[in-house]
Parts: structure tokens; C-alpha cells; sequence
């Protein structure tokens, strides 16, 4: 049987220069690679050495599409909760729903694109 791992995740956003800066600082992450997409759109990738989120802008020729359906939530983890989610607050976005049952602690916040992410600490 063969074994994997969640390489990527992409996601449409309005403003893929504010997204991949916010995704750099909350995670410490950088970006791997950034270039033209398909119907002339554009992608950057940002992340670590194994895995990233490829934020992505359509272009004009690229037919439109529901977004966040079926998606529920991208799922981030960081060693550091408080100091995340003072990351989520100086971008001025609103961190809800924070809990703290097994296996870690966590919030959850909508970006500027109605994008859900739960960050989530480990111990």
C-alpha cells in the first residue's frame, strides 16, 4: 500500500502580495516559488521544504467558480498559539472560536476572502 503526505493546498485570493506576506509571518514560512498560472493568473507558492499553500489569482480568461464549497477549513500548526494568533490580530483579522481539548489548543479566523483557518498548538 503506498504511504503519502498533504503536499499542498491551493487557494483563490484577492490579493495574493497581503496572502503570501500574512501566510510568511503567521507561519515563519517563505516563498518557494511564484510565477504566471493558467488564463493568466498568478501563483505563489509559501511554505517550508515539504509542504505549502499555493495562493492563487485568476486571470481574466479563467471562468469563475463557488468558492470555500466543499471546503471547511485549512488546517495550520505552530509551535507558538498566542503568538500566531497576535499575528491574525495585527492584520486586522478576527480570531474566534479558540479551545483547548486533545489533542491541542486552537482558534479559528476567516482571512479577507472568506477563507477559514484553524491554527492549532500541540504540546
Amino acid at each position: 500500500m503506498p504511504t503519502g503526505r498533504l503536499e499542498h493546498v491551493n487557494i483563490t485570493v484577492s490579493d495574493i502580495e497581503r496572502s503570501a506576506a500574512f501566510l510568511e509571518r503567521l507561519m515563519g514560512w517563505h516563498i518557494r516559488w511564484r510565477g504566471p498560472s493558467m488564463l493568466g493568473g498568478e501563483t505563489i507558492h509559501v511554505g517550508g521544504d515539504h509542504d505549502y499553500i499555493a495562493v492563487y489569482t485568476r486571470g481574466p480568461l479563467a471562468a469563475p467558480f463557488a468558492k470555500g464549497l466543499p471546503l471547511n477549513h485549512v488546517g495550520l500548526v505552530v509551535d507558538d498559539l498566542d503568538a500566531a494568533e497576535a499575528v491574525v490580530v495585527a492584520a486586522g483579522l478576527e480570531p474566534f472560536n479558540h479551545a483547548d481539548y486533545e489533542p491541542g489548543r486552537r482558534f479559528y479566523f476567516f482571512d479577507w476572502d472568506g477563507i477559514e483557518f484553524e491554527v492549532v498548538s500541540y504540546p
